[in-house]
């Protein structure tokens, strides 16, 4: 609970490297994640090398700023070729799930991450795929950033009762 409670977006990080196995660590988290009728229909690209980073911020100009200074990055692609063929759709709540397990993962290892979206934005999604070389089948969805936080940002509490609803 502690990290989910105490997760932000952090954008500034320290030179620190996250490790390989840390990275791991998260990549079991999102893979963790459900999906509908079990498909497992996603797929991660970790990303390290600086000439990654630019081509990111440069499809998404001002607010990818962050990985300049991000010693990896995860994006967490869907796959259309598992995708449930009675929606295709659930692809989305799928990979928002799994993008949603590593953000609070890298909070719970004492690392700063930021989510980047991707989807629905289909001339970036493209441009990633293109960039990275992925089949077509992959869709882009997000790229988290990741580093060992340079700044600490307080809790919120966003909790409003008045959004609440009962039934029965």
């Amino acid at each position: 609970m502690e990290a989910i409670f105490t997760r932000r977006s952090i954008r500034k990080y320290t030179p620190r490297q996250v490790e390989d196995d840390t990275v791991s660590l998260l990549l079991k988290a999102g893979m963790a994640a459900p999906t509908c009728v079990n498909n497992l229909d996603w797929q991660f690209v970790v990303i390290r090398g600086r000439e990654h980073m630019e081509k990111i911020m440069e499809l998404k100009p001002g607010n990818a700023d962050m990985l300049r200074e991000a010693s990896a990055a995860i994006m967490v692609c869907g796959d259309m070729n598992l995708a449930y063929s009675g929606n295709p759709d659930y692809w989305i709540q799928d990979c928002s799930a799994a993008t949603q397990n590593i953000l609070i993962a890298a909070t719970a290892l004492g690392l700063g991450s930021v989510w980047l979206g991707v989807w629905p934005n289909l001339g970036r999604a493209q441009a990633l795929r293109d960039h990275f070389g992925l089949a077509e089948a992959l869709v882009p969805f997000a790229v988290v950033s990741l580093g060992y936080p340079a700044e600490h940002k307080e809790p919120r509490d966003f909790f409003d009762p008045r959004k609440v609803h009962y039934a029965g």
